[in-house]
């Protein structure tokens, strides 16, 4: 294994004993509260889960660019479905990568607080019909992982273990498979953008062997590859915001790969139910005093119901889908 600039921490601990499961939070929390992300392993995710999703997107998108069309994002006011390369959006500028958007799988909501324009159906290919399943396997796996963290967190942070429990009764999941293609330009590009997650967790799986994932520490940019059977795995603003900012949410970015290579990656991002907060935990006195506090971000902020940040991210992030299913939304937000 190569040298890592991130600790790297073992799920299965929480089923080796007390004193192994104290442990695992321990570190948990020292992780999330000086750099906001680690490598997960001992999810239970099995390797044949991970071939199964390496292949199909691997499929998806050496699919014939008609069919990956078929569900272009544009065809959903719910934001799902396939974006073109260089069709998202990091604070204002192009993420240069092709990705597919996969939510909970919803009727439409047609009324109610304008966040609810989010749920409904997913866009799934036709010429690949085996994309739905394992991505859903996926989802359903990950939840499960994500809840087993949100619960290490709020013991480890003196909340009891049902803390979050009622908030990420309905999460609000996001999937998303992307692949970044290589470039021959002489300067690093933007695969994705300098940025803070604005939700709560991400799970992030990072084909094997590849690189461009790199986190701002201590001032300057440090790589963090991938590593077999493992996930990367960052808070977002919302958890810092609960936390008082005693756990912090990270910049991270993407650096385009070199031609003729690509890479694939899948982030999960687990959120509370669009209708939820997330709960504020009490600190006990020696970790408040070792908070510093919640980063202010005016054009940002992240306090209230997590449907609202959805929504304005999503807005944000794809304008084209925006001006289309949504113009009576634009104004206030821009």
């Amino acid at each position: 294994m190569p040298d890592l600039n991130l600790p790297i921490l073992d799920l299965s601990l929480l089923d080796q004993g007390p004193d192994a499961a104290a442990q695992f939070r321990d570190d948990l929390r020292a992780a999330t509260h000086d750099v906001g992300f680690f490598y997960l392993t001992g999810t239970g995710v099995s390797p044949e889960l991970f071939d199964r999703l390496h292949r199909a997107a691997r499929d998806f998108f050496d699919l014939p660019e008609e069919d990956k069309l078929t569900i272009e994002n544009v065809k959903s006011p719910h934001f799902r479905g396939y974006t073109r390369t260089g069709g998202e959006l990091t604070q204002g500028k192009v993420d240069w990568r092709e990705q597919i958007d996969i939510g909970p799988e919803r009727a439409p909501v047609t009324d109610g607080p304008a966040f609810n324009r989010l749920t409904g159906p997913n866009l799934w290919p036709a010429a690949q019909p085996e994309l739905r399943e394992v991505a859903e396997e996926w989802l359903t796996q990950l939840t499960a992982v994500a809840r087993r963290l949100l619960r290490s967190w709020a013991v480890a942070l003196g909340a009891d273990e049902s803390h979050f429990d009622a908030s990420f009764a309905d999460p609000a999941t996001l999937l998303k498979i992307v692949r970044y293609p290589g470039t021959d330009a002489p300067e690093p590009q933007q695969g994705v953008g300098a940025h803070k997650d604005g939700g709560v967790l991400t799970l992030l799986w990072v084909e094997p062997g590849k690189g461009g994932l790199q986190v701002e520490r201590d001032g300057a940019w440090v790589d963090a590859p991938s590593v077999d059977g493992a996930f990367v795995v960052n808070i977002g603003e919302m958890l810092e915001y609960a936390t008082g900012g005693y756990l912090k949410a990270t910049n991270h970015r993407v650096v385009s790969p070199r031609a003729p290579e690509d890479r694939i990656s899948v982030p999960f991002f687990f959120n509370p139910a669009l209708d939820a907060q997330v709960p504020i935990i009490e600190l006990p006195a020696d970790l408040k005093a070792a908070s510093r506090g919640v980063s202010d971000d005016d054009a940002s902020p992240i306090h209230g119901l997590y449907g609202e940040n959805a929504l304005r991210y999503r807005l944000r992030a794809h304008p084209n889908v925006a001006e289309i299913h949504h113009p009576d939304l634009l104004s206030p937000q821009r």
